[in-house]
């Protein structure tokens, strides 16, 4: 197992749920998400390589090199197969885990997912990277929802304690320009996500300001797509018990049969 790597874990059964925050974010985030899960599910957040915990674990680099050291860490602990949630560029990184190990994801939920189109906002996204105090943390965190989200208080808690560990900051503002460079993001091939035998369940808000939302249009015919009104970027900590829903009715479903998925990319 990876020592470097942060996870922290929730509850225990045979059904695991991976959870993978967005960029400048923490496994803190879904707190409210987690205590509306059945009580007999394995849930474990992230912490992103270079967020929290997770600053100096490997995978600190591109979102392929997070998705290979999450794997890495998820193959260690034995689960078999489990259920990645991912929001944001935790999206972009559970779809690289399950495009890499497909066999080892059982459905993927993707909110709001980094890398389905090149548009991003990319001075919001650079401000949010930057932002060291309470008061610009939530500004920024209010930006990035919809008009009637508040942003909760232990969010930004917990995002203002992890901007004061060393470094942090600093990574986060690099990384930030990096990954906004011309104000373009990279992007997953359509054609590369038409290869996901597993439930796929893409949510977006039809106010998100950070990531439009017409990324979510042209999806392979078999992903299902989940629009909530109003919401913006941060759909975690804006509608906590609707994700947490989406979750428990994603990993309900069953997945495209081999034949078929075979039989749809020969026609």
């Amino acid at each position: 197992m990876l020592p470097s790597l942060n996870v922290v874990e929730h509850g225990a059964g045979s059904k695991t749920i991976v959870l993978l925050h967005g960029f400048g974010s923490c496994h803190e985030i879904w707190r409210q998400v987690i205590s509306a899960l059945p009580p007999r599910v394995r849930v474990l957040a992230y912490d992103l390589p270079g967020h929290g915990n997770s600053l100096e674990g490997d995978g600190n680099g591109s979102a392929k090199q997070a998705a290979l050291a999450i794997l890495a860490d998820v193959t260690a602990r034995r689960l078999g197969k489990v259920h990645l949630v991912g929001h944001s560029m935790g999206g972009a990184i559970a779809t690289l885990m399950a495009l890499t190990e497909p066999e080892k994801v059982a459905s993927l939920t993707l909110l709001a997912p980094g890398g389905f189109g090149p548009e991003i906002n990319g001075p919001l996204l650079r401000r949010y990277a930057a932002a060291a105090d309470r008061t610009e943390i939530s500004a920024c965190l209010a930006a990035m929802s919809g008009p009637r989200s508040v942003p909760p208080s232990h969010v930004v808690d917990a995002l203002f304690r992890m901007r004061e560990r060393p470094r942090q900051l600093q990574w986060l503002v690099e990384a930030a320009a990096a990954m906004t460079k011309g104000d373009r993001q990279g992007t997953i091939p359509r054609e590369q996500l038409d290869t996901l035998d597993m439930p796929v369940l893409v949510v977006w808000g039809t106010d998100d300001p950070v990531l439009p939302v017409h990324q979510a249009e042209g999806l392979p015919s078999h992903f299902h797509l989940h629009h909530v009104l109003e919401a913006g970027h941060m759909l975690v900590e804006e509608a906590p018990d609707l994700i947490a829903e989406i979750v428990r009715r994603n990993t309900r479903r069953r997945g495209r049969s081999r034949r078929s998925a075979l039989g749809a990319a020969a026609s």
